[in-house]
């Protein structure tokens, strides 16, 4: 077996926590060593380092990732950066000045302009640095791609993602970026399209991609309708058509303003047949003539499985991560162009809006009246919600022409 790489994590709390984990479970079966990591407050994180056995592990900790990786870059193989979104760029730079591939959580940024300065400081590394969409490298998602290339579906004329995803109160309050759109100077833009549900986006734009297997469709023209019900800066809620390249529009409808169970569904309409796609359950395929293909989907760790990946390329036994910056122009560019289109975050009208108490969970839900049925009659027949009770018109058409007005649309959502 060939040596274990040799990793810094930066940070130790909020998702950084999963990446420890991971790591630790590498470690134990040869595939990884971690070498250092750091937080301002990581005398609060004693348990969890105990735990983990840092000081049998020799893991050295640091204030920050400067002090970090000052003292331990030359003995790095790669930079993990599970931080806040407004934070990634800074990291990054940092970690490829000195020549570290870096391994960046989704998404590297919401900010187009700043992820193309990522992208050109990205060629001084010795590696591609990898972003962390979970999903893209499933084992049944990559062999329904490779199907989709070769035609056996037909043309793609469609494709839809639904996602109602509960997030209690307490969600917004888990640390100071969350649901804020400007931190500073600096886009944020924390959401369920940016942040929560941004795997399940990614994974739509990788279904209707060009003919190569890595590849995303482009949005050309979008429309949006953003709405908020919790006391957030940004958005809970997204409708988004969006037109694309390969002439295939996409229509997608998020929340985390409901109650109840979790679900999404991502769903893919060609010629000769319909692909649906629900991560950790099952694909199926429906043919026109009446046939159907159902495929299970196990238990997936995307964090463990990103991790091996991107140790594969860094060993040189694939040639490119699953996702790279670049890679991420689409997705980046759809989200801009989301609040470019909307213009405004509307509140929903307070009749609609409940409080659900969860007893089980002991945790409080804000649910709004009609969602479910809002988002289907979206994604099946294109019917806004603003112009049919939620009170607001539909956003103006937005086109990559219109993303200089991007950091102003933005401050103005903000107040600024």
């Amino acid at each position: 077996m060939k040596p274990p790489l040799r990793i810094g994590i930066v940070g130790l709390g909020g998702f950084a926590g999963w990446h420890h984990n991971t790591v630790a479970r590498l470690e134990e079966r040869g595939h990884a060593r971690l070498v250092c990591t750091c937080d301002p407050q990581a005398a609060e994180f004693l348990p969890q380092m105990q735990a983990l056995k840092f000081a049998q592990r020799g893991v050295g900790v640091f204030p920050d990732y400067r002090s970090m990786l000052a003292a331990c870059h030359a003995q790095l193989d790669l930079l993990v950066v599970p931080t806040p979104i407004q934070l990634h760029a800074e990291m990054h730079r940092a970690g490829v000045e000195l020549g570290l591939p870096v391994y960046l959580e989704k998404p590297p940024t919401l900010d187009y302009l700043e992820l193309e300065e990522m992208i050109t400081r990205d060629q001084l590394a010795r590696k591609s640095s990898f972003v962390g969409f979970n999903f893209i490298i499933e084992k049944p998602r990559l062999a329904l791609k490779q199907r989709i290339i070769a035609g056996e579906f037909g043309a793609p004329r469609g494709a839809t993602l639904v996602a109602h995803w509960p997030r209690p109160a307490e969600y917004f309050r888990r640390n100071t970026w969350a649901g804020r759109l400007m931190m500073g100077d600096q886009v944020v833009l924390d959401s369920c399209f940016g942040n929560a549900n941004a795997h399940f986006v990614h994974n739509l734009l990788f279904w209707v991609g060009g003919p190569e297997l890595y590849s995303w469709a482009q949005p050309v023209a979008v429309r949006a309708e953003l709405y908020r019900a919790h006391a957030i800066e940004g958005a809970d809620t997204f409708f988004v058509e969006a037109d694309t390249t390969c002439g295939v529009t996409l229509r997608f409808a998020l929340s985390h303003a409901c109650a109840g169970p979790t679900t999404h569904a991502e769903t893919v309409i060609f010629d000769q047949a319909t692909l649906r796609y629900v991560v950790g359950q099952h694909a199926e395929i429906r043919w026109n003539d009446g046939r159907c293909e159902r495929i299970p989907l196990s238990d997936f760790d995307g964090v463990a499985e990103n991790h091996l990946d991107y140790y594969r390329y860094l060993r040189g036994e694939s040639e490119r991560p699953a996702t790279t910056l670049a890679d991420s122009r689409p997705f980046v560019l759809l989200n801009d162009l989301a609040y470019l289109s909307s213009g405004r975050i509307s509140p929903f009208p307070a009749a609609l809006v409940s409080h659900v108490r969860d007893e089980k969970e002991q945790k409080d839900y804000l649910s709004v009246a009609g969602m479910a049925a809002a988002q289907e009659s979206f994604l099946a027949h294109g019917t806004w919600p603003g112009t049919t009770g939620w009170g607001r018109a539909t956003g103006e058409v937005a086109t990559p022409v219109d993303l200089p007005k991007f950091r102003d649309t933005v401050r103005a959502l903000a107040g600024r």
